[in-house]
C-alpha cells in the first residue's frame, strides 16, 4: 500500500469532520456531489474546498486516504496538539505532557499508536516508555522533534 501524503490543513479537515460524527461515506458523498454547504455552515472557520480540489486530482488516492490512513507532509507542535485532538481525544496537560521539544506519557492504545505512527511527518519520532503496570491494552510514549543541524 502506497503512504497517502497530505497536508495538515487537509488532515484537519479530514479529522474535523470525523471527529463530529461524519463517517467517510458521508464525506465521500459530499464531495462527489460537490455539495460543502452543511459543513460550511457547521465549521464556518474550515475551508472545505480544499478537499474538494483534493478529492478531485485522485478520487481513488482520496478514497484509500480515508479508508487506508496517510502521513501528513509536515506537522508543527501545535498541529501535532491540534491532531491529537481531533483524531484521539488527546489534550495537553490532561493526557500528555508538553515540553518545548515535544510531548511525554501520552497513553495510546495499540491502533491509535499505530496510525499515529503512520501519520506522524519525519520530523517527529515516537518513544515508547516502558510501563510499569503492564497495561497491556496500551502504550506509554513520548513524541520528540527530530533533531535537524
Amino acid at each position: 500500500m502506497e503512504n497517502n501524503k497530505i497536508s495538515m490543513m487537509d488532515a484537519f479537515l479530514i479529522e474535523t469532520l470525523r471527529s463530529n460524527g461524519v463517517s467517510n461515506d458521508d464525506i465521500l458523498t459530499k464531495l462527489e456531489q460537490n455539495d460543502l454547504r452543511t459543513w460550511e455552515n457547521e465549521y464556518p472557520n474550515n475551508r472545505f474546498s480544499a478537499l474538494i480540489t483534493l478529492f478531485k486530482e485522485d478520487k481513488t488516492k482520496f478514497k484509500s486516504i480515508l479508508l487506508d490512513g496517510y502521513s501528513v507532509k509536515f506537522i508543527t507542535m501545535n498541529g501535532l496538539k491540534n491532531l491529537l485532538k481531533l483524531k484521539y481525544d488527546k489534550i495537553a496537560e490532561r493526557d500528555y505532557q508538553l515540553h518545548e521539544n515535544g510531548m511525554d506519557f501520552l497513553d495510546i492504545d495499540e491502533q491509535q499508536l499505530s496510525s499515529l505512527k503512520q501519520l506522524l511527518s519525519i520530523n517527529w519520532i515516537i518513544q515508547e516508555q516502558p510501563r510499569e503496570n503492564n497495561k497491556p491494552t496500551s502504550k506509554l510514549v513520548n513524541i520528540v522533534a527530530a533533531v535537524t543541524i
